[in-house]
């Protein structure tokens, strides 16, 4: 037996087995709110660096609490009180800074940026549909001038089309937009 037939024998055979964590309902839901939540710690911070610090420290919270969930209730409102007191101790780390807060006022603020995040997320979902709505052509300069590092020069370009005409379909077809969203929010608040 060679010496590398010993160590194979030596080694243990482990299989995995996978540890209980939340379920598939929970991740979805973990997942749709990530951008809300968000949103919601960065009305209260102001710096995107420390929103995002904070959300990592709120999302640790929220995971390791996941089994003290209810299903059917609201996600965000449970894990927004988490984040505001992950924003809470966030204050404190930093109670050198010369600047603070009172708690009714972090509150309110807390309050307002939830109503607040609400109403961004509902224009958010309809601009989903009225995106969707658009004819193949029109969505397609929509996502080209809007893809990461483009403009309208650089799209003109692309499509050899002059600059004035992409701005004038763009500024079109942001008016069909909002029309739409518009339309979108008045038909669900109507329900």
């Amino acid at each position: 037996m060679t010496s590398l037939d010993q160590h194979d024998s030596d080694l243990e055979i482990r299989t995995y087995t996978p540890q209980p964590g939340p379920g598939s309902e929970f991740v979805q839901e973990f997942t749709r709110t990530q951008r809300r939540l968000y949103l919601y710690i960065l009305a209260q911070v102001g710096r995107p660096t420390d929103a995002e610090e904070i959300l990592q420290e709120t999302n640790l919270v929220v995971w390791r609490k996941a089994d003290r969930f209810t299903p059917g209730t609201s996600f965000f409102a449970w894990s927004s009180r988490i984040a505001t007191y992950e924003v809470l101790k966030h204050r404190e780390r930093r109670g050198r800074e010369k600047l603070r807060f009172h708690p009714e006022f972090v509150d309110a603020v807390a309050k307002d940026a939830a109503e607040a995040s609400e109403h961004w997320e509902e224009r958010r979902r309809a601009l989903s549909v009225c995106l969707g709505k658009l004819r193949p052509r029109d969505r397609e300069l929509v996502e080209r001038r809007y893809a990461p590092g483009e403009n309208g020069k650089s799209v003109a370009e692309d499509l050899n089309r002059p600059i004035n005409a992409v701005y004038q379909s763009l500024g079109r077809i942001r008016r069909t937009l909002l029309e739409c969203v518009n339309r979108q929010l008045a038909a669900s608040a109507s329900q």
